[in-house]
């Protein structure tokens, strides 16, 4: 099954996908539409405009890569993660590039000609890409729960939550900073580094190993490197290694004690304990989920 919003057209190519649909309903005519699914892919390139205003939150996983376009101008350079939110207006062409992406996220479409408290500002905002917002996240979240449960909440209260969603897009807006790439690595930079790390994945990384890759301070590069990527240098490290054990326990026959050995971690405990905090299941679980008699 193919990755493909719901609303909205333009061209999508991707590599190794697979996409599961888990809840989709809409309100008021189609005003409202909620939709949460699973996608996965090995790489994926994005063009699109719709008529409805998008948020959408990734709920679990995330990706290596993630880019994000505008007219010609770059929005975003680094990773999705749990807890991203983004935000397209109507009419707004997005051009998104996604590398090893395994996620689930919840997308709320929202008809620009809606009437309700705080809508009305949406169709002025610019796109905004990978944001943080407590509130938002749990609306969504809780929707996300409530349909899993088989209940399809009434009309009334999804306007209630559209229009908390909105006010709270518009504060995201003035949250935003005008030099947004401000502090941020270079792409040269950045590719450096990220070569690096996947060269030396079985090695025990240090911060000044990678400062001195991007040829800056310690502090500096620290600083810079989440500003790029939204992620501590050594939590990247930790994400880009969890990655590379899903693709081996997908599709190697590797023991799991190999696997933590060849991608640096201190011991099979210490590979199974990581594992599970950032996935929420254990490699052996894992890899029986992905195997062919599964």
């Amino acid at each position: 099954m193919s990755f493909r919003p719901l609303l909205g057209g333009g061209r999508i190519r991707s590599q190794g996908e697979k996409s599961e649909p888990l809840q989709t309903a809409s309100w008021a005519s189609s005003s409202i539409v909620f939709d949460n699914r699973r996608w996965a892919c090995r790489e994926a390139e994005l063009r699109w405009t719709a008529p409805h205003h998008l948020v959408v939150l990734t709920e679990e996983g995330g990706t290596s890569h993630t880019s994000i376009r505008h007219e010609a101008r770059s929005l975003y350079d680094g990773m999705d993660r749990p807890g991203a939110l983004t935000f397209v207006p109507a009419g707004a062409e997005r051009l998104g590039f996604y590398r090893d992406v395994n996620l689930s996220y919840s997308a709320l479409w929202i008809d620009p000609d809606i009437k309700l408290p705080g809508c009305e500002r949406l169709k002025d905002l610019p796109i905004l890409v990978n944001r943080k917002d407590a509130v938002i996240a749990t609306l969504l979240s809780s929707l996300r729960d409530e349909m899993a449960l088989g209940h399809k909440p009434d009309t009334a209260y999804v306007e209630h939550l559209v229009a908390l969603v909105s006010l709270r897009v518009a504060t995201l807006n003035r949250k935003q900073h005008p030099s947004v790439r401000h502090g941020c690595l270079s792409r040269r930079a950045l590719g450096r580094v990220r070569a690096y790390i996947d060269a030396h994945m079985s090695s025990d990384i240090s911060l000044s190993e990678l400062a001195g890759v991007a040829d800056m301070a310690v502090d500096s590069f620290a600083r810079r490197f989440k500003a790029t990527t939204g992620l501590a240098p050594y939590a990247y490290v930790i994400e880009e290694r969890v990655r590379r054990a899903e693709v081996l326990l997908r599709e190697t026959g590797l023991s799991i004690g190999t696997i933590a050995f060849r991608l640096g971690f201190s011991s099979q405990s210490h590979f199974t304990t990581t594992f599970r905090r950032l996935r929420s299941v254990t490699p052996r679980a894992y890899r029986v989920h992905f195997s062919p008699e599964s």
